[in-house]
């Protein structure tokens, strides 16, 4: 295993497809993940992520070579024709940490997935190098090569080329208020804050080069789980389909010690399930401050 399952340990993300094999291609072919399970959305499980009218939609399962318990489900679903990523609010990306980053846009070449940040190091964040695509959803995934640790943080280094989600990226409106939201409901703790030069919001925003963002780290000690980030004004909620899941980044599934210490109101009651990721572990979902489905599954 390539980390430790622990309370606010990541176990996976749902993201949106207009056709599953062909996206099926791009993460098993191209990213390298396993396929450890296909069929379609059970109805008790479309109903508890409040898309009832997705049940029976096609849908995979993948985990990375690394045998990382954390998974990446995929569920086909039309295209929404007003989605834009990076524009609206909820999750807008999952970080995997990956080997060889700069070798990436060669390997990219002819498939699926569309380069909108090539290789790029940051000033003022030495501890990875991202980039940043986008898959035939629209989901967005940053591949980041870990170098070192942060001062507060452990960052996990790839042990295949495409490892597992190591944070997950939440636009809000509100980051203070979310950060809170997270600390409170959840049990977690607060992180470093960073303001820096964000490309992938003052390009999405027509803002000026220079302009600077603040991003806060929602941790479990030394564990990152989520970044948050605040988004202009100009953002706005993300169109849905009535009765199906969001576009693009739809859903986050973390781990928590018990689900009774956290209260929150459920979509559905909690309920053992048996396939991955839950593998006989109680799992209930709720709406985040930012109106993203946040999927909980109990490891204590």
């Amino acid at each position: 295993m390539t980390h430790k399952l622990q309370h606010g340990s990541i176990l996976g993300g749902v993201s949106v497809v207009p056709n599953l094999q062909a996206a099926l291609k791009d993460y098993h072919d191209v990213l390298g993940m396993r396929v450890i399970e296909q069929g379609v959305l059970a109805d008790d499980l479309a109903k508890s992520w409040n898309c009832p009218d997705s049940a029976g939609a096609p849908m995979a399962v993948l985990q990375p070579v690394s045998g990382a318990d954390c998974f990446i489900r995929l569920v086909e679903q039309p295209d929404h024709p007003d989605f834009k990523p990076t524009n609206t609010y909820g999750w807008a990306a999952y970080e995997l940490t990956v080997e060889d980053v700069f070798g990436w846009p060669g390997r990219l070449e002819g498939s699926g997935f569309d380069i909108i940040g090539p290789p790029k190091e940051i000033e003022g964040l030495p501890f990875f190098v991202p980039m940043q695509v986008l898959g035939t959803g629209r989901e967005m995934a940053y591949l980041n090569e870990v170098r070192e640790d942060t001062p507060s943080s452990d960052l996990p280094k790839a042990r295949s080329l495409t490892d597992h989600i190591f944070i997950v990226i939440l636009a809000t409106p509100e980051r203070a208020r979310t950060v809170e939201w997270y600390r409170d409901r959840l049990h977690l703790t607060v992180g470093d804050t960073y303001t820096l030069e964000y490309s992938m919001i003052n390009d999405a925003f027509g803002k000026a080069a220079g302009t600077l963002s603040d991003i806060t780290m929602v941790q479990n000690d030394r564990l990152p789980i989520v970044e948050v980030d605040d988004y202009p004004e100009e953002a706005t909620t993300r169109p849905c389909h009535a009765g199906m899941l969001p576009p693009g980044n739809a859903l986050v599934t973390l781990a928590v010690e018990s689900l009774d210490a956290i209260q929150l109101e459920w979509i559905a009651s909690p309920k053992l399930r048996d396939d991955a990721p839950y593998l006989g572990r109680r799992s209930a979902t709720a709406f985040g401050p930012a109106g993203e489905l946040l999927e909980l599954i109990e490891i204590g």
